[in-house]
Parts: C-alpha cells; sequence; structure tokens
C-alpha cells in the first residue's frame, strides 16, 4: 500500500494544501494529513478546530485521514508505514528549504521518500501564516481558505 504523509500546521488549512492534496490523491492509496504538535508554537485554532476544517474539507474522503504527532516527521512516517512525504512547493525559496529537510530525512531513514508537487501559480501567494494573521486582524479571508470552512473561521 502507498502512504504518504502530508505535515504541517494547518493553522488555518488554504485552498494550497487542499490542491496540493487533490492533485497527489490518484498518485496514493492514502494520505495522511499529519498535524504537527510543537509546544513552544502558538496557534490560532485548536488542535480539534484544526482537524475539523480538514475533515470538513475533505468531505471524509476515504483515502484521508487525519493525525495529530509530536516529534520527528521522520518517525511518525515509519510508525504509520507512510514511505512518502508530500510537500508543496511555493517557489524557490521553499523548494531550498524543503529540499534540506528531505536530504536530512533520507539521511536518517532511506526508505522513505518525498515527493514535491509544485503549488499552482494562481495560488502560490497563500501561506497560513499571512491568512491567520488576516483572520487576526478581521479581515476576509474567503479567497484563500476551502469553502467548506468559510462558515467556521
Amino acid at each position: 500500500m502507498k502512504i504518504a504523509i502530508f505535515p504541517g500546521s494547518f493553522d488555518p488549512i488554504t485552498k494550497g494544501h487542499q490542491n496540493i492534496i487533490e492533485r497527489a490523491l490518484p498518485l496514493f492509496d492514502k494520505i495522511i494529513i499529519a498535524i504537527g504538535k510543537n509546544s513552544a508554537k502558538k496557534y490560532h485554532f485548536s488542535l480539534e478546530e484544526r482537524t475539523k476544517f480538514i475533515e470538513l474539507t475533505f468531505n471524509n474522503n476515504p483515502k484521508i485521514q487525519v493525525i495529530s504527532y509530536t516529534g520527528l516527521t521522520i518517525d511518525f512516517c515509519k510508525s504509520v508505514n507512510a514511505n512518502y512525504i508530500l510537500r508543496g512547493i511555493r517557489n524557490g525559496a521553499d523548494y531550498m528549504y524543503e529540499n534540506s529537510i528531505a536530504q536530512m530525512n533520507k539521511a536518517m531513514e532511506n526508505d522513505i521518500e518525498t515527493i514535491f508537487i509544485p503549488t499552482i501559480p494562481e495560488l502560490a501567494a497563500i501561506n497560513s501564516t499571512i491568512v491567520r494573521d488576516i483572520l487576526i486582524n478581521g479581515g476576509n479571508v474567503e479567497q484563500f481558505v476551502p469553502v467548506a470552512i468559510k462558515n467556521n473561521l
């Protein structure tokens, strides 16, 4: 079984995340959306809210599972028998950062591959940090988040 994880904080999930996952679905038998928990990080949405937003976005698609985790992503992969890490790439800076992580992961666990999927141009500027800042300051984020969660923000 080809299992991929798509790790992130998803605070909140964006249309960019949604697009990467939807485009990756035909490649894998299962995609685990892995919500990383970092006790040093301040989240805007609770873990429960982020999980709910993801579940609403994918309408309980049987190929998608949402799991939270702590620790190294590579260790989480091993714990769920995933051999792939899925990452979206918006620009060259993303590639440089993600490629370094992918190389370190490969050095730690040779059997796990990182798959990069480039963001489509119209979604390349969207990222959770900016969306979160817009939300915190009372702005409208409807064009940046999945339709399924617009009314739940």
